[in-house]
């Protein structure tokens, strides 16, 4: 966390040529008040300022290793070129393709499929932590807008116009979800402070923007809430980092952001918007730094580069017309409700366990297009199926990771657990292997 916070401090003002950074109360230039579309447009612009090509909407569909296993290169296609395939080689690769929501209302994740996730581990790397994707962000009903901040203030009624008794803390989402299993629930923030009112359309324009344009005051009218799940972009599931130069245990291969597991900075805790920002910029700083210097070292070979993609590109069977929408669809009837990913039991788990199963054998057997949807659906699959199975086998009950049948923590369970593959999951303790009811874990799939 140290080194994070660290690198993130010294390299936020370097963006000063591409953003123009407010100032607080005092008149100091204010470097924590970031905000995302300026962000990325100052990232652009300090790519580009380095002699960076940038492939617009060109999504990687896969890897490419060398003969000795290591990562040398990619392969994708260009969207807006008629779906021209591209291929690059390189002495290493940074994954940076964020993390997923499972295809949720949340705020701009519907192009986060976690197509990272299903990358690595065809090259041989792990999972890890992908148990902890039970984070939930409240959100007007109908909207994607997730930004939490004002619903710290926040006073709820259910649809008869009682007040419900949820206190603002770490059990309030618990106690929402409950409620709307239960019928509508209704929000009201008139308690917000006025210089916090005063302030919003600064801080969050995008919040106030969904009222305006219902026609709402929320600070005097009612108006209905709802949950959206996070998945692993709120969560801390993702690629096994070993060091936070974001090495994995394929050679060539590095991840950063939300591509990559944040357990080592966030714990077993969701890393909000601060924690997991900060990560996300100085984990590329540290990646991006290993990943030059070796490819420095790297001769080039006139070997064949290998391509890594299986799933969605090569059937296991004879090749059949395959219901993608209907895939994926699949994976969010499992991966949302709240009786299945929020409030965890034994039972449920193995239900979603075997419908996944089901889905991901469809897909595997029969899907042969290559496609950036077959690819971007096997995706979804695999870290459902990752995410499900690992939460299968954490038979406790710690931060994002809730198990109604295992409500207290387990002091045995107090380690990472890592997962991986693609015909057949696995899951494994991160160290020594043994009986679950010593007090170690026991490797299962």
């Amino acid at each position: 966390m140290y080194r994070i916070l660290d690198q993130t401090w010294r390299t936020l003002p370097t963006l000063a040529r591409h953003y123009k950074f407010g100032a607080d109360d005092e008149g100091r230039v204010n470097y924590r008040a970031v905000r995302g579309p300026e962000y990325m447009r100052a990232l652009r612009q300090q790519v580009l300022s380095h002699g960076v090509t940038i492939l617009d909407h060109s999504p990687v569909l896969e890897l490419l290793a060398r003969s000795d296993g290591s990562i040398g290169g990619a392969r994708g296609q260009r969207r807006q070129d008629g779906g021209r395939a591209y291929r690059i080689e390189a002495g290493a690769v940074v994954l940076a393709a964020g993390g997923t929501s499972f295809l949720s209302h949340l705020l701009g994740s519907w192009t986060n499929t976690g197509n990272g996730y299903l990358m690595a581990p065809e090259a041989g790397a792990e999972m890890s932590g992908v148990e902890f994707t039970a984070a939930y962000t409240i959100a007007p009903a109908h909207s994607t807008m997730t930004r939490s901040m004002a619903y710290a203030f926040a006073t709820y009624y259910d649809a008869d116009g009682h007040e419900l008794d949820l206190p603002f803390g770490p059990d309030q989402t618990i106690g929402l979800a409950r409620a709307l299993q239960r019928g509508p629930v209704y929000c009201s923030l008139h308690l917000l402070p006025d210089d916090i009112k005063a302030r919003l359309h600064t801080i969050s324009p995008n919040v106030p923007l969904v009222f305006d344009r219902w026609g709402i005051d929320p600070y005097r009218d009612r108006f209905e809430v709802t949950l959206h799940n996070d998945g692993t972009i709120r969560g801390i599931g993702g690629v096994r980092v070993h060091d936070v130069d974001g090495t994995t245990s394929v050679p060539g291969l590095f991840v950063a952001g939300d591509n990559a597991s944040r357990e080592k900075v966030a714990g077993a805790i969701s890393g909000g918007g601060n924690v997991n920002s900060a990560w996300a910029l100085s984990s590329g700083v540290f990646a991006g730094r290993t990943a030059a210097c070796l490819s420095r070292g790297v001769k080039r070979s006139k070997s064949r580069l290998r391509p890594l993609g299986r799933v969605g590109r090569e059937p296991r069977s004879g090749a059949q017309t395959v219901d993608l929408a209907a895939l994926r669809d699949g994976v969010r009837a499992e991966m949302h409700p709240f009786d299945k990913n929020l409030f965890r039991t034994r039972q449920g788990l193995a239900a979603s366990i075997r419908v996944l199963e089901g889905l991901w054998a469809e897909l595997a057997d029969h899907a042969d297009t290559g496609t950036i949807a077959s690819r971007e659906t096997a995706a979804l699959l695999a870290t459902a199926r990752w995410s499900v199975a690992t939460a299968a086998t954490r038979n406790e009950s710690r931060g994002l990771h809730r198990r109604e049948d295992f409500p207290s923590q387990d002091s045995g369970f107090a380690t990472r657990l890592l997962s991986g593959g693609l015909d057949k999951v696995w899951v494994a303790a991160d160290g020594p292997s043994a009986n679950a009811e010593t007090g170690q874990l026991e490797a299962a799939s």
